[in-house]
């Protein structure tokens, strides 16, 4: 027999038992009787619908009803319950929570992963620079120096440059180790320093002036304006302090406070024909930290004017 055949399915007491419990359940309320009067009640109404049904169905289904068999109870709260309900709704939750994580996620592995290598790292190499690198720095500066002067005095200050640069890179202290390594520098440097110092000369160009002293109106002071040649004729670059500002400029020209005879003979000297022969103020010579001084100068200089 084929579908298009087949009468309606037969149902089975089991089945029947479980329609009478769920019947019972809907409408033994509104029914109105009294338990007694159910199995005559539900008879009837199988009976309406065609279906013939024994006491022993009647009695299973009505003591599944009493009994809560059959029935769909909602579980209790509890975190099964609330995991369950989260599943339901996880397309409400699911996408930020994802989404912090994932943020979460690479933030963790930005710091394990590239910034923690990279500040070891880093550490690593300045705990090498204090230890090693720099002090080897200062000794080679010293050695350069102490070989290349011409002067007791720079070999000394070197020395005592470098055994404090030690000693502040032995306590950690990369900044001062730096500033050490720079003065050593700065004294090899001005150790390599050949040059003369004339004062400037020609057609139209101020070779010097005289000022009113900011600390002092009723004295003057007499300044030649001069400038460190190397052996080629090219101006050179040097630090100057300031007399008024105590500032330390860089420059390549800068007034050198003279008394006033020499002053007065400079002028006399471009007044004469309008060149300054005598114009050879100081020569630094190789190894040697300070230029000599062929004239008398006061230590005073300006960078400006």
């Amino acid at each position: 027999m084929d579908a298009a055949t087949a009468g309606p399915a037969e149902l089975t007491d089991a089945m029947l038992a479980i329609d009478v419990a769920n019947t019972v359940r809907r409408t033994g309320e509104a029914m109105g009787v009294a338990d007694s009067d159910i199995r005559s009640t539900l008879r009837g109404l199988y009976r309406q619908q065609g279906i013939d049904v024994s006491d022993t169905v009647l009695d299973l289904g009505i003591a599944a009803a009493a009994d809560g068999r059959f029935g769909y109870r909602p579980p209790a709260h509890g975190l099964g319950v609330r995991l369950a309900r989260l599943y339901v709704v996880r397309d409400k939750w699911l996408p930020a929570t994802i989404a912090i994580v994932l943020m979460f996620g690479i933030g963790f592995g930005g710091f394990f992963f590239v910034y923690r290598p990279w500040h070891d790292a880093q550490t690593q190499q300045s705990e090498l620079d204090l230890s090693q690198r720099m002090p080897a720095a200062m000794d080679a500066l010293y050695q350069t120096i102490y070989d290349e002067t011409k002067v007791q005095q720079a070999a000394n200050d070197a020395q005592a440059i470098r055994d404090r640069g030690k000693t502040a890179a032995a306590k950690g202290d990369r900044a001062a180790a730096q500033q050490a390594i720079d003065d050593l520098t700065l004294v090899r440097d001005r150790l390599r320093q050949d040059y003369q110092l004339k004062v400037v000369d020609g057609p139209g160009v101020k070779w010097g002036f005289w000022t009113f002293p900011k600390s002092n109106a009723e004295a003057t002071n007499y300044y030649l304006i001069v400038q460190p040649l190397d052996g080629q004729g090219k101006p050179e670059t040097l630090p100057v302090r300031d007399e008024e500002t105590g500032r330390i400029d860089t420059v390549s020209v800068w007034a050198e406070r003279v008394p006033e005879e020499v002053y007065r003979a400079v002028e006399a000297d471009k007044t004469d024909d309008g060149v300054i022969e005598q114009n050879l103020v100081a020569v630094k010579d190789y190894g040697f930290l300070e230029p000599d001084y062929l004239v008398q100068t006061l230590g005073g200089q300006l960078t400006r004017w």
